[in-house]
C-alpha cells in the first residue's frame, strides 16, 4: 500500500488518506480489524512524509469510550487525523441512535484533544450509504457532531452539488466530500464554490487499479496481451520512490 501513497506524494499531492476498503479488498476479505487498519496506517505513515488520515470505520467499538480508544491509536500509528462513523454495522440497525452517535464523537473528540500532537477529528453521518436518505436527519447529526467537537463533517453518498450545498450552509466547519458516490463530472473547482472544503475518493484508486488488474488477467486468460501496452514506464514508477 505504502508504494501508491508514495507515487501520490511525488505528484505533489498535499496530505494523504487510507481507506478501509482499499485494506479489505488488498488482503481479499470483506470486513477489516481495528488491527489491520492500523498496520495498514503504520506502513504508509512510515513510507510517506505527507500527513496522514486513517479511515477507522465506526471505531470498531459501539460505547463511546471504547471506541475513541481508535483515535489514540491511530496517532500512535502515525496518523495525525481520523474518522469515526455513525455506522453500526449491523444490517438490521445501521445506524446509531441520535444520542449515542453524538456521545461517540464527543468521547472521541476528548482523546483528540487530549494527544500530543494536532489531531484532525473527521465525524461521519452515514444515512445515505444505508438506504437513509434523510437530509433532515443528516444535517441534524452533523451539526451535533460540528458541536460536540470534530473538526471535520462528512455525509458520504450525497451525489449532487445541490446536496452539497444544502449541508455546507448548515455547517460552519469543514465539510468533506467523498467522489466515490457523486456525480463524476463535478469538478474540484465546482466542488470549491459549494463549500466542500475536502474532497476524498474513499476506495476509488484501488478499485480502478483493481478493475485494470482484472481487466488484464482476463485478457491474459484469453491469450491476449494487449493490456501490456498500457504499462506505466518503469523509469516514471521508479522516480516516484526517490527521494531528495
Amino acid at each position: 500500500m505504502g508504494v501508491g501513497f508514495l507515487a501520490l506524494e511525488s505528484m505533489g499531492f498535499e496530505a494523504l488518506a487510507t481507506t478501509s476498503l482499499g485494506v479489505a479488498n488488498v488482503l481479499g476479505v470483506r470486513e477489516v480489524t481495528l488491527r489491520q487498519v492500523l498496520d495498514n496506517c503504520r506502513d504508509i505513515c512510515e513510507a510517506t512524509r505527507l500527513p496522514v488520515n486513517a479511515d477507522l470505520e465506526n471505531c470498531f467499538a459501539d460505547e463511546p469510550r471504547e471506541a475513541s480508544k481508535a483515535i489514540r491509536f491511530a496517532c500512535e500509528a502515525g496518523a495525525v487525523g481520523g474518522s469515526i462513523e455513525d455506522s453500526t454495522g449491523d444490517a438490521q440497525k445501521p445506524i446509531y441512535d441520535f444520542n449515542l452517535a453524538v456521545e461517540r464523537v464527543q468521547a472521541a473528540a476528548e482523546v483528540a484533544r487530549s494527544l500530543l500532537v494536532p489531531f484532525m477529528l473527521t465525524a461521519r453521518a452515514e444515512n445515505f450509504l444505508h438506504g437513509r436518505k434523510d437530509m433532515d436527519d443528516t444535517i441534524r447529526r452533523l451539526q451535533a457532531f460540528e458541536a460536540a467537537g470534530a473538526d471535520v463533517l462528512y455525509a458520504p453518498g450525497l451525489y449532487s452539488l445541490a446536496d452539497m450545498r444544502t449541508v455546507t450552509s448548515a455547517l460552519t466547519k469543514p465539510f468533506n466530500a467523498v467522489m466515490g458516490f457523486a456525480d463524476p463530472e463535478i469538478t474540484l473547482e465546482q466542488l470549491g464554490e459549494a463549500g466542500v472544503k475536502r474532497v476524498s475518493i474513499g476506495g476509488g484508486l484501488n478499485r480502478v487499479a483493481l478493475k485494470a488488474f482484472m481487466d488484464a488477467a482476463r485478457q491474459m486468460r484469453e491469450g491476449n496481451f494487449g493490456f501490456i501496452a498500457s504499462m506505466a514506464p518503469m523509469a516514471e514508477v521508479r522516480g516516484a520512490f526517490k527521494r531528495e
